[in-house]
């Protein structure tokens, strides 16, 4: 596919032409990133709503967030792949247009389960949009903006992560719950229409025959990431006998994925893609990244309620500083990366994340919000560093043919992470604050809770910037080779 970072000279001939062509791209590229990620928060503040509605309980209209995230979690790499080998430019547009249809379909159903089937086909809208937006950077913009375009698109998603929740609850006190899906309808037509008239038509090189699908390596890693994400899920915090089987079902999905692979003709992914160093160390890192970045979200309200004697309307404030301090520090720190180089911003990022962590973890619950306030501002602006670096470093030189997949991989490297830290930080903060039911803890428990799982989190950035270092030396070995 001929791209624009392929052919500098004709790029630079034509600069004054091509940059608004460029810029309406990066719209559509935007608003489908905005999308994807307001399509996972805005549904969680609807549940109350939702329950009392279809009376229904807790753990049935958790399914609609549930099946929403499953579906993106499941398919993303397999929809990147199919993108590489049936054209990203088609694939995107159809599942803008499968999200925006599924939209107004939340927004239309008459039952329950309507609602839940019709959140997983928004889902799998979402995961084509989410794996093919990064993919298409390569494709839309020169090199060496590479860093500038990635730090736009974590932009938009921490705006959407950010706006859901206030967005949703403006809708349902006022046009109600189904004004929360079928806003989408309007937004989803604007990024289909500027995807179908601003981003590069699909194109294969002559005399270069079409890869096939491997259907049993996808269908393999769908089950089992199906299975880690329910076990790691549902039980509300209690692991039980059906989250061990699950697990168990994920580790033999695993195991007969990487056999079906090593004998694929056409694998799904590679295995020797793993020798990569920058690509092993840069999932490994995002996961790990995600798992911390989950206990803000599981520990930040019940300390601010519990131990600071927050209001609700208090604690949704506080809460919505870190997207917005993420939404604001993205596009600056793209830029960062494209000057000093994404490698070394990634050890910047986590090194930044690494102080917040520790500095939450022993400060007291005297220092009040500004206590809990001022660190959580550093460690999320040094995770939009991160996660900007990080993905430059890997989607900037990645072969096209394989940037769908390469895409898949590094957003389903941070919703294990997310999945993961649901679980894993939230069984560590009810373990630390030593009780039963951390809704009804004592103050000074919590707190003691939220210094602990913040210490566990600073271990996990230390663990994410040991990798980072090893990284870079390996690479700079194997290029001295």
């Amino acid at each position: 596919m001929k791209t624009i970072s392929a052919e500098p000279d004709e790029a630079a001939a034509g600069s004054a032409e091509r940059t608004p062509a460029v810029r309406w791209a990066l719209a559509g590229l935007s608003l489908s990133m905005l999308l994807s990620s307001l399509g996972t928060s805005v549904a969680n503040v609807a549940l109350p709503t939702l329950a009392t509605t279809f009376d229904a309980s807790f753990q049935a209209v958790q399914w609609i967030v549930l099946a929403y995230l499953l579906a993106i979690t499941t398919v993303i790499v397999g929809v990147g792949r199919l993108g590489d080998i049936i054209g990203r430019r088609r694939l995107l547009l159809s599942g803008i247009l499968l999200f925006t249809v599924a939209s107004v379909l939340c927004g239309l159903a008459p039952s329950l389960w309507l609602l839940v089937a019709a959140r997983a086909a928004q889902g799998l809208g979402a995961a084509v949009m989410m794996a093919l937006t990064m993919a298409f950077v390569g494709e839309t913009v020169p090199k060496a903006r590479t860093g500038s375009a990635m730090g736009l698109l974590g932009t938009m998603s921490a705006i959407g992560t950010a706006l859901g929740p206030s967005l949703g609850g403006a809708l349902i006190a006022g046009p109600g719950w189904r004004a929360i899906f079928l806003a989408n309808a309007p937004l989803g037509i604007v990024t289909l229409v500027l995807a179908y008239r601003h981003l590069p038509a699909d194109r294969r090189e002559a005399g270069t025959a079409r890869a096939g699908f491997d259907h049993v390596g996808t269908l393999l890693l769908a089950l089992t990431l199906a299975a880690y994400a329910l076990a790691m899920t549902i039980g509300r915090g209690d692991f039980g006998w059906l989250n061990a089987a699950l697990l168990a079902a994920a580790a033999i999905g695993v195991a007969l994925f990487v056999r079906a692979e090593a004998r694929a003709g056409a694998p799904l992914i590679r295995l020797t893609m793993f020798r990569d160093p920058v690509l092993s160390a840069s999932l490994a890192m995002s996961a790990l990244v995600s798992t911390v970045m989950m206990a803000t979200l599981v520990v930040g309200p019940f300390y601010l309620a519990r131990t600071l004697g927050l209001k609700e309307a208090l604690v949704g404030l506080v809460l919505s500083v870190g997207p917005v301090v993420a939404a604001l520090t993205g596009v600056p720190a793209g830029r960062v990366a494209d000057r000093f180089g994404a490698p070394r911003m990634t050890v910047v990022g986590l090194g930044a994340m690494a102080v917040g962590a520790f500095v939450l973890s022993v400060t007291p619950a005297s220092f009040g919000v500004v206590g809990y306030l001022a660190p959580i501002v550093v460690v999320t602006a040094g995770y939009a560093v991160f996660q900007t670096a990080n993905n430059t470093a890997v989607m900037a030189d990645v072969r096209p043919d394989r940037r769908g997949v390469v895409s898949g991989m590094l957003n389903l490297s941070r919703n294990l992470g997310l999945i993961t830290g649901t679980s894993v930080m939230g069984a560590v903060f009810a373990l630390a604050s030593a009780a039963n039911d951390v809704t009804t803890a004592r103050a000074g428990a919590v707190a003691t809770g939220m210094r602990v799982t913040f210490a566990v989190a600073a271990v996990l950035i230390v663990a994410a910037l040991a990798i980072a270092v090893g990284g870079r030396v390996l690479v700079r070995r194997i290029a001295r080779a």
